[in-house]
């Protein structure tokens, strides 16, 4: 499988990741919900989507080959490592915090919760790591808008989606779906241009294997 394709696939399976993530997270942040078994896969399904994202973007800048796009997989990357460790924390910490608040009877437990998510540090790594991944994603954008050998907006719908994705945590539960529907139509497109056997991208990563 050549270059432009195994990069089509991160996107496009990160765009689902992102997707399954709002759908199947519980849309509250009680006890019950932190406890379930749908917070750790919808939280889970997150944390892979971003590693493939970072995957993503390396391979772009591997089918594009600028300064711009290697810029943005760097950008990206460095996002991708501040956010994990929150989302880790969130998705198997609080869990069990959670189920032991409930079986012990003990609502007071769900304060360390609370004293994680918004620990000073914690919560500035976390954000850092949001704001880097929605730089990163402009910058592969507008490499994408540069490049002459794809389609100048199919780079756009996914950067918008991490841009907006500290916002959209201030939304309804419905609108943080729809948040994780953009990022999934940015992925697909995305990956749709690059995956075309008679796109510039495959035809360019083809004649390189070639020579």
């Amino acid at each position: 499988m050549t270059t432009p394709r195994l990069t089509a696939a991160a996107y496009a399976t990160g765009g689902l990741l992102f997707l399954l993530y709002p759908a199947i997270r519980p849309s509250g942040d009680d006890a019950a919900a932190m406890a379930s078994t749908a917070w750790v896969t919808g939280h889970a399904a997150a944390m892979i989507g971003f590693i493939l994202l970072g995957l993503g973007a390396l391979g772009l800048h591997q089918v594009l080959g600028d300064r711009l796009s290697l810029r943005a997989a760097v950008v990206t990357w460095i996002g991708a490592g501040l956010t994990l460790p929150y989302y880790g924390a969130e998705d198997f910490g609080l869990n069990v915090i959670a189920r032991r608040s409930l079986r012990d009877g003990a609502p007071a437990l769900m304060e360390l919760a609370e004293e994680f998510r918004y620990g000073p540090v914690a919560v500035t790594m976390f954000a850092g790591g949001l704001v880097l991944l929605g730089v990163g994603t402009v910058m592969a954008a507008l490499a994408i808008w540069r490049s002459g050998t794809l389609p100048r907006w199919s780079g756009v719908p996914l950067a918008l989606g991490f841009a907006l994705f500290i916002p959209q945590f201030f939304g309804p539960y419905p609108l943080r779906v729809a948040h994780g529907a953009l990022i999934l139509v940015g992925g697909l497109w995305t990956a749709a241009v690059l995956w075309r056997p008679d796109s510039p991208a495959a035809r360019q990563s083809t004649g390189a294997t070639r020579t």
